[in-house]
């Protein structure tokens, strides 16, 4: 039996098809897009525009559909993540190497593991302080950070109302438009 060959950031970077990611050491195409995932992806972004608007110390940037390269045999992109602009001074550019500051990914039908287990683990791994979780159908966004080496829950939040969620306490964010309402 011969050992399966792991793909790598370069074998990603070569393949013809821009809608896959590296998972696990597999080139894998990314869940189609749907009207839900897109909406709350984009106005996630809109509402945490004041952080990425931000100059100098404590800004932000914040950036859609990013790929990020945490092993040679792991790129996911993810829908949003953020990196704060004092441990990253020039805008993300290409694939990038350093580990963001928060990421959120939208949950699809179908592909929820990727999302509650197989990324959730890879983040907490490379010590990522904060990831969101968003189920647009469900009307749900769950918050976790960092605490020493594993995630603890720090929001669930099913109600369409204003919040302040970590790492975003200064900005108050319209659940209600986020997820659809």
């Amino acid at each position: 039996m011969e050992a399966r060959k792991l793909q790598t950031v370069a074998d990603l970077l070569d393949h013809p098809d821009e809608r896959v990611e590296l998972i696990n050491g597999e080139i894998v195409r990314r869940p189609m897009a749907r009207a839900e995932h897109g909406t709350a992806q984009l106005r996630t972004g809109i509402e945490l525009s004041p952080a990425d608007r931000t100059a100098g110390p404590g800004g932000w940037w914040i950036a859609t559909e990013i790929s990020v390269s945490y092993e040679p045999n792991q790129c996911p992109t993810h829908d949003l993540a953020g990196w704060r602009k004092d441990r990253m001074p020039e805008r993300p550019r290409g694939v990038i190497e350093l580990t963001p500051d928060w990421v959120c990914e939208i949950v699809s039908p179908g592909h929820e593991r990727k999302d509650t287990l197989t990324l959730f683990l890879l983040l907490q791994r490379h010590r990522v302080p904060f990831y969101w979780l968003i189920w647009p159908e469900n009307h749900t966004l769950v918050a976790y950070q960092l605490d020493g080496e594993h995630y603890r829950v720090v929001a669930t939040i099913t109600e369409p109302a204003p919040a302040r969620i970590p790492p975003f306490e200064t900005i108050e964010m319209d659940l209600a438009y986020v997820l659809g309402d």
